[in-house]
């Protein structure tokens, strides 16, 4: 197994840097545009005429090949336009790359149908890891980020997880997994699944640990997967605050190095793959260069003095009425 990879429950191997590809609703223009132009020069390199080249082919000279998308972000066309050029040009084999999509809380009553359609949007046969977004079920017409209070129904894990696990047997995935789930949600997941999720894929930078999950998942051997890993900059709910706390500015500094590859470096070094998205080409380089950073120990305990603080709470899933979650402590039983 390679140094940049982390072997999953069900054997599989994850590469521990990934690139996000969310893109808000307006933003989705923007997304694909980014996706087809940043290479051109790539493309001109290996003689191809082509002038809508995708930035995807730079991530993969780079060394992305771990990709993460969901039905929601609506960035799934984009992705597999770029991946499938990459992959009919020769470039790369589609069993070399790691794609992750989720399922949406619409589509809870039916997890088969729902990645059929992500597979058709993606044009792929399959995916590499499928997750639950949300512990949250809404209304099939509900395919909107931000769920209005009409839109909730009652949620339904075991039925919901029997789908997950149908979508593995009949081979639209190889693995299966969970997003922003709790110790709690987990162990009660446990309890009925016949396949364990691989992946519980959640908020996790060096101002918000996870230290309790990250043990929890450990001992049940789920794989933590670090979204929002440098604290989501550009994103809609996402904030600097971590690459501008003074801590990792300071380690920054003294390793040469800039603070997302400080933060970046924290979460893989915790044992986390680690989701971060830019279409940056500068940036992008400097992201996967946190690979070659060697953090000191105490830089490890210069971290743990940083004041902890969520930033994706999530609180557009609470409300007194319709929401299986009347409070924000509900949502996360007590692990914010």
């Amino acid at each position: 197994m390679r140094s940049d990879q982390v072997r999953l429950n069900n054997g599989m191997t994850i590469p521990i840097i990934g690139m996000g590809t969310y893109s808000f609703e307006n933003d989705i223009n923007t997304t694909e545009n980014a996706v087809q132009t940043a290479l051109k020069s790539f493309f001109r390199i290996l003689h191809l005429s082509s002038e809508k080249s995708n930035t995807m082919i730079q991530f993969l000279q780079m060394g992305y090949t771990h990709f993460d998308t969901a039905q929601i972000y609506g960035s799934e066309p984009a992705l597999g336009n770029a991946l499938g050029k990459a992959i009919s040009n020769g470039f790369i084999e589609r069993e070399d790359l790691f794609v992750t999509s989720k399922l949406w809380g619409s589509h809870h009553h039916d997890p088969v149908s729902a990645l059929k359609q992500t597979l058709k949007r993606l044009g792929m046969e399959y995916l590499d890891m499928y997750l639950v977004h949300w512990p949250v079920r809404l209304k099939p017409w509900a395919n909107h980020p931000l769920p209005e209070e009409e839109d909730f129904e009652k949620l339904d894990m075991e039925t919901t997880w029997a789908g997950m696990e149908k979508c593995l047997e009949i081979g639209l995935c190889k693995g299966i997994g969970v997003s922003n789930m709790s110790c709690k949600k987990i162990e009660n997941l446990l309890d009925f699944a016949s396949v364990p999720p691989a992946v519980n894929q959640v908020e996790m930078h060096p101002m918000w640990r996870q230290k309790k999950l990250r043990d929890f998942c450990k001992d049940h051997r789920i794989h933590v997967s670090a979204y929002s890993a440098i604290g989501g900059p550009g994103n809609f709910w996402g904030s600097t605050a971590v690459v501008e706390d003074p801590i990792i500015q300071s380690i920054a500094l003294k390793h040469k190095a800039t603070p997302a590859q400080v933060a970046l470096k924290w979460g893989i070094s915790k044992g986390a793959s680690v989701i971060v998205k830019s279409f940056n080409e500068k940036r992008l380089k400097e992201n996967i260069g946190a690979l070659d950073l060697n953090l000191e120990e105490n830089d490890f305990l210069e971290i743990e003095k940083m004041e902890e603080k969520k930033i994706m709470r999530g609180d557009f899933y609470v409300n007194q009425t319709t929401s299986p979650y009347k409070t924000i402590q509900d949502l996360w039983d007590d692990e914010i």
